[in-house]
């Protein structure tokens, strides 16, 4: 059996210069636990595989295409692929969320 606990994971340079930890990462499916301090931000992107979301702890604001909505703790999010995306942590709380990739991407995301 693998485990990993968040902290044994290393925070990954990334292109929104947010804490990004990759915890799961197959053949199918990869995951990513994305922390958000209080004013920080996900840059718009383009993922090319579909992406659910998990909001583990806080509150933030989520943009998918044209909607945005502010999404709690225990809340689910669908994230087509291929169209655009992005966080906000407008509180002054932090915000934790996983990133669910699936299937794994062949491609890179593209900043907008």
């Amino acid at each position: 059996m693998k485990t990993i606990h968040i902290s044994e994971a290393e925070s990954r340079k990334n292109p929104h210069g947010v804490d990004a930890r990759k915890l799961y990462d197959s053949e199918h499916a990869m995951v990513t636990h994305i922390t958000l301090q209080p004013g920080e931000q996900l840059k718009r992107h383009i993922t090319p595989v579909d992406v659910y979301f998990y909001v583990l702890e806080g509150r933030g604001v989520i943009e998918i295409g044209e909607e945005s909505r502010e999404v709690t703790a225990d809340t689910i999010i669908d994230s087509p692929a291929r169209i655009p995306h992005c966080w906000y942590n407008k509180s002054e709380q932090v915000l934790r969320v996983l990133v669910n990739k699936v299937p794994r991407p062949r491609e890179q995301t593209r900043l907008l």
